[in-house]
C-alpha cells in the first residue's frame, strides 16, 4: 500500500487519466473529488461490496433456475 499525505487542493494521479483531489477536510472527514474517464467505474467500497453480493445472489438464482429447467426437461 502506498501512503501519501495531501493538503486541501492537492491531488494524486493514478495512471495517465485518473486524478484524486482533496476538496475539504472537516474533522475526521475528508471530501475527495475524482476525475476519471466515463468507462472507469468509481464506487465507495461499501457500494462496491453490495454490488458484488447482488451479483453473487443473481448467479445463485440463475443456477437454481437452470437446475429446475433441466429436471423439467428430463
Amino acid at each position: 500500500m502506498l501512503v501519501l499525505s495531501r493538503k486541501i487542493n492537492e491531488s494524486i494521479i493514478i495512471g495517465e487519466n485518473i486524478e484524486i483531489k482533496v476538496l475539504s477536510i472537516d474533522g475526521d472527514q475528508v471530501k475527495l473529488g475524482i476525475v476519471a474517464p466515463k468507462n472507469v467505474k468509481v464506487h465507495r467500497s461499501e457500494v462496491y461490496e453490495a454490488i458484488q453480493e447482488q451479483n453473487k445472489a443473481a448467479l445463485n438464482i440463475n443456477a437454481d433456475i437452470i437446475k429446475k429447467l433441466k429436471k423439467n426437461l428430463e
